[in-house]
């Protein structure tokens, strides 16, 4: 055979001899998930995000040496609670598999012929991609099922696809009571329902763990199992990706991103919905005074939702996150309708100071926002959205007959909702729970939506011995005053007064608990202090998230608001012990974790030594024909560039 042509067949058969040790690329979540995921998330590559997460801002602080001292403890108690118990009912040392992780990682729940019935559940799969420790996979797998048999723990092995699994059989009571030892407050209680004649149910839990090249497949759905197989080789069984809902958000989110997630909310409501009206035909003639879940769920518009999609992104100039409610413009009704921002300038106006720690602004339409909870409120009960109104149209008819509260209140709401709030004037040790924080209202007439406010003043509940509204002029402008009924504190450890403040100026109604943020507020027209528009980098962090005009923006000095809360806790250990053991109360368990161990405080070092990680925070929200989408950037301090 002339040489020329014996080169071909020789690199064919060469190809043939290596195509054995050739492993295709794995496929990425979405091809590999069936049709029927009902939500996931997933890390693409988990090398990639790990390296990014240590040299981010929060990584960099986790492994300060500074925070030695905290994180010992926390990683201590962490292990001992929660890591310790599970690893003793598996049979497993989760540091073995979690050093596996090397590619994909991916949590996915599979409706799996769910129809909201006790008999069929939803699955759960776990799929990690070890890329060249598959042999390291296999061996640990080989230990564990022989750790499981020689334990005398209930197993099974089974072949799905040419692929061994194998799979744990666990008594639901017992996972529980090693769940009430991890997490007292959220593990289930009781035992396993008994059969209609009266037979205890035999209530297994089962998770199955199998390997395919170097994929590590656990789950608890055989059929799960297998479509994932099939999608692996190339199978024909439909994908995740093949429906246009997720193909449109992968499309515009997830290319870019170090982790996402996605949730086909759609069947999830038509299963809630009907359950709903199932448990309302079931009850007999509804009070109309009580209406059904099925009908509220209707009013909230909550149909319309078809999936929610969320990524973190994230490089040298900071990190990103996105959030997107897929409700098409056409299905938008109920609070869809209501928390579409108006496409309007929504900076920090001049008033708002530079020494602000947090500002919100929401181009919301008042009148239009009143109107369509009203006519929610209808669908929902006529009788008691007619008892409502026939309410708000008596307030203030003792002191002025022709007083009309929905023309005066409701008819005077304009379109801006603003928010500020400042850090305690006196110290860290402020309560956290009085914020110096103040809300306004934007009107046509402030003076008249003040007035109307007043009115309306009369159906508030006041403190015992107090005269009521309390009304005096500053700066030319009426300020009125109120002393409510006092509440706890935000630990519950005493009572603390609670006041409410407004007035009238400049084309806002300003309200505020704090009487001195209102008198700032008032006398801002006469300021020549800094504003926040003016704040080093809010400008540039600002268009990562598409800008101040798309109708809700907001903003956070978290390096000032840090402070205050560590150092407030810090300096308060016994008000930090108070929060912390309300959790304690949710249970009765000897056992519950103590979760004042996990966080010592007092170990925190100095704010300083660690302030040079916290930077500020900008956030915006808006809506296109496709849903409603909210952003938020992080940018990266400027200690740490």
């Amino acid at each position: 055979m002339n040489r020329t042509l014996k080169w071909p067949f020789v690199l064919l058969a060469g190809l043939l001899c290596i195509a054995p040790r050739i492993k295709a690329a794995l496929p990425p979540a979405e091809q590999l998930l069936p049709d029927d995921t009902l939500g996931m998330i997933s890390v693409p590559d988990w090398a990639k995000a790990s390296a990014y997460y240590q040299q981010s801002p929060p990584g960099q602080l986790w492994q300060d040496s500074a925070l030695i001292p905290f994180k010992q403890n926390f990683l201590k108690q962490f292990k001992e609670d929660v890591v310790a118990p599970l690893e003793r009912e598996l049979g497993i040392k989760l540091a073995d598999y979690t050093s596996l992780i090397q590619g994909q990682l991916t949590f996915a729940v599979l409706r799996n012929g769910w129809d909201g019935g006790p008999d069929k559940m939803p699955g759960m799969i776990l799929l990690i991609d070890t890329k060249d420790k598959r042999d390291q996979l296999k061996t640990l797998l080989t230990d564990l099922k022989k750790k499981w048999v020689d334990s005398g723990k209930q197993i099974k092995t089974e072949r799905v696809r040419d692929v061994e699994f194998s799979t744990l059989l666990v008594g639901r009571s017992d996972l529980n009571n090693t769940l009430k030892k991890a997490f007292p407050a959220s593990a289930p209680a009781g035992d396993a329902p008994e059969k209609p004649d009266g037979q205890p149910k035999v209530d297994l839990f089962e998770i199955s763990f199998g390997q395919s090249e170097s994929l590590l497949i656990i789950g608890n759905t055989v059929k799960g199992l297998e479509k994932i197989l099939i999608r692996q080789t190339g199978g024909s069984v439909a994908a995740l990706a093949d429906l246009s809902s997720y193909e449109a958000n992968h499309s515009a989110m997830f290319r870019d991103a170090l982790v996402f997630g996605w949730i086909h909310f759609k069947p999830i409501y038509d299963i809630l919905i009907r359950q709903a009206a199932a448990s309302a035909g079931t009850t007999g003639a509804a009070n109309p005074m009580v209406p059904g879940v099925d009908k509220i769920l209707a009013a909230t518009g909550l149909g319309g939702l078809k999936t929610i999609a969320f990524k973190m992104s994230g490089g040298q100039e900071g990190s990103f996150a996105e959030v997107l409610l897929g409700v098409p413009e056409s299905n938008r009704q109920g609070l869809f309708k209501i928390l579409i921002p108006e496409r309007k300038e929504s900076a920090p106006p001049s008033f708002v100071p530079g020494d602000a720690v947090k500002f919100s602004r929401w181009r919301l339409d008042g009148q239009k926002a009143w109107a369509t909870l009203e006519a929610m409120a209808a669908s929902i009960s006529p009788d008691m959205a007619g008892l409502i109104q026939m309410g708000l149209a008596t307030v203030g008819k003792d002191k002025d007959p022709n007083f009309d509260l929905k023309k005066k209140l409701i008819g005077n709401l304009g379109d801006d909702f603003i928010t500020f709030e400042k850090n305690p004037r006196s110290s860290p040790r402020a309560e956290l729970s009085q914020p110096t924080a103040i809300f306004m209202i934007g009107s046509p007439n402030a003076e008249q939506l003040s007035q109307a406010l007043k009115a309306s003043s009369s159906i508030v509940p006041t403190a015992n011995g107090s005269d009521g509204l309390k009304e005096r002029e500053f700066l030319g402008r009426k300020v009125y005053s109120m002393t409510l009924p006092t509440g706890p504190s935000v630990d519950g450890s005493k009572e603390i007064a609670q006041s409410l403040n407004f007035a009238a100026s400049g084309g806002y109604i300003a309200l505020s608990a704090d009487v001195a943020i209102l008198e700032e507020f008032l006398r801002s027209p006469e300021s020549s202090g800094k504003t926040l528009l003016e704040a080093a980098g809010l400008n540039e962090a600002a268009q990562k998230v598409g800008g101040m005009s798309t109708g809700l923006f907001g903003y956070e000095n978290q390096r000032e608001t840090m402070r205050v809360t560590l150092e407030t806790l810090k300096s308060d250990i016994a008000r930090l012990d108070r929060i912390l053991s309300l959790g304690d109360k949710l249970t009765s368990d000897k056992d519950a974790t103590n979760m004042k161990d996990w966080f010592d405080m007092a170990r925190l070092p100095a704010f300083d030594q660690i302030a040079k990680y916290f930077h500020l925070v900008v956030y915006s929200g808006g809506a296109t024909s496709e849903g409603l989408s909210w952003k938020l950037f992080m940018p990266t301090p400027p200690q740490l560039k």
